[in-house]
């Protein structure tokens, strides 16, 4: 069998490096990219609603079932992102969302065998736990209690498109971002 030239192996290395990191950093430039698509002007009324469950969603899902390409500086970035786009006040996102990764690297053990209702359960109520620490902590911030309906709306949006996205996140992580696959 022929060996190849040097300068070709070099290159099939070089290949295979750079897939192995675009599947890495699959999730986390699909983070990125989706808030800043949920806010581009599309006329969609309360699109701008979303963009909290989205970011919430995804840094659960991918905390959930592939942490190492989920840091915790790529959680904060994008929650300071979030509180830019949002106009809360700026840390505020990326506290919350490394507590919220933070509970779901604790719980990710009992998580990952159980079914995906009780995972959508769980995140229901980290969302909701979340959801309502902003609101809290924007109504201490204002020194006077903010309206509750847009809490609750978050909290049902967030419950209601987790579905739709883990279909989508897990059809990603077994396909293009799959770093096994690589």
């Amino acid at each position: 069998m022929a060996r190849r030239p040097a300068g070709l192996r070099r290159n099939m290395t070089f290949w295979r490096r750079l897939d192995m990191a675009s599947r890495h950093a699959w999730p986390a430039a699909f983070l990125l990219f989706g808030m800043l698509v949920i806010g581009l002007p599309l006329g969609l009324p309360g699109l701008a609603a979303m963009r909290p469950a989205y970011v919430m969603g995804s840094v659960f899902f991918w905390s959930l079932y592939r942490p190492a390409s989920l840091p915790a500086p790529v959680v904060a970035g994008a929650g300071l992102l979030l509180d830019l786009l949002g106009m809360t006040p700026l840390g505020l996102w990326a506290v919350l969302l490394l507590v919220l990764q933070g509970g779901t690297l604790a719980a990710r053990r009992r998580l990952i065998p159980q079914s995906f209702l009780l995972t959508w359960a769980v995140f229901a109520g980290f969302s909701a736990v979340i959801s309502l620490a902003t609101w809290g902590l924007q109504s201490a911030l204002e020194l006077r209690m903010l309206p509750l309906l847009p809490t609750c709306a978050q909290i049902a949006v967030a419950g209601g498109i987790y579905p739709a996205l883990a279909a989508l996140f897990i059809r990603a992580h077994r396909g293009p971002a799959a770093a096994e696959l690589a």
